[in-house]
């Protein structure tokens, strides 16, 4: 009895340390997408799924930048990354505050995106979402985009992490497309000590309340983050330094209404101007207005 009782509590241990150990993988993979990159974006329009003879397929899209991933918020169980594009002349940058993804362990609360603006509250189990990661995906307004759960995989010397879930259309395609209006997104991110890899395998779809999902064409993405000196993100980093608490109250008002736990529609604009415009004015910047401007753009 007393040996059967040492082996339980051996291989319970023994799990245990494996799960830590594992866990730590996971964190230091996620944390290789900070810091300093040249980005490569490269989409193509690859299998189209229609009957139409009108159809036009998207152009090739291509363009590179300089980016800056700034590690915002970090524990055991979460890791936040805010990505901000520097672009123009060296000497004269622009900096503009790009998406932002905040990886956390374990969660059991979900904002899918459906269509039109709406996302979906759902509640997974702790049985669910055991030993994955959830990758949320925010707007530059720090607005939802998408989001999925799944584990990190840590093999021949490279570690990955995949999933697919149903997103808006990227910016790249909403200001030229109306024919479609949802993207399921094949994620794959894999990381290296020499940067990461954003590898997408892409449908897109029709869909519509009560009917069932039209494929119109896929679309292969694949967006390279080349690792660089941190001294050319510089001017990035000062720009986050100086904004970050603004940032931060765009945040907690976020958090405030994630917390509510019920779907969510939001305004694609008011008067004429998205929520990005608004809170890109250094003008808003104390809390109460940050939080009606937020509010102003919540479906009731």
């Amino acid at each position: 009895m007393k040996k059967i009782l040492f082996g339980s509590v051996l291989f319970f241990i023994t799990i245990s340390v494996w799960s830590q150990s594992k866990k730590k993988k996971d964190i230091n993979a996620i944390k290789q997408m900070c810091g300093c990159f040249e980005v490569q974006f490269n989409f193509a329009e690859t299998f189209i799924n229609t009957l139409d003879e009108d159809y036009v397929p998207s152009k090739n899209y291509q363009s590179g930048a300089l980016e800056w991933a700034q590690l915002v918020t970090e524990n055991y169980d979460e890791i936040s990354i805010q990505h901000i594009l520097i672009t123009g002349d060296i000497n004269a940058p622009y900096i503009i505050k790009h998406w932002r993804q905040d990886w956390l362990y374990e969660n059991q609360d979900f904002y899918f995106y459906d269509y039109n603006n709406k996302w979906n509250y759902k509640f997974k189990t702790g049985k669910e979402v055991k030993g994955q990661w959830t990758q949320k995906v925010f707007q530059v307004d720090d607005s939802p985009r998408y989001e999925g759960s799944s584990s990190w995989i840590h093999v021949d010397n490279k570690s990955f992490w995949e999933n697919t879930t149903s997103a808006p259309l990227p910016r790249r395609e909403y200001t030229k497309r109306s024919d479609y209006n949802v993207t399921l997104r094949g994620n794959r991110q894999q990381t290296s000590s020499e940067g990461w890899i954003h590898d997408q395998d892409n449908a897109k779809i029709i869909r519509e309340k009560g009917e069932k999902d039209v494929i119109l064409s896929y679309e292969k993405g694949y967006n390279t983050y080349k690792r660089v000196n941190d001294e050319k993100c510089i001017s990035a980093k000062k720009w986050w330094d100086k904004n970050k608490n603004k940032w931060e109250k765009v945040r907690s008002k976020w958090v405030n209404i994630y917390n509510r736990k019920t779907d969510l529609t939001l305004k694609n604009n008011n008067n004429g101007k998205p929520l990005f415009m608004f809170l890109f004015d250094e003008k808003v910047n104390n809390e109460k207005e940050i939080n009606s401007t937020i509010e102003s753009f919540i479906v009731y």
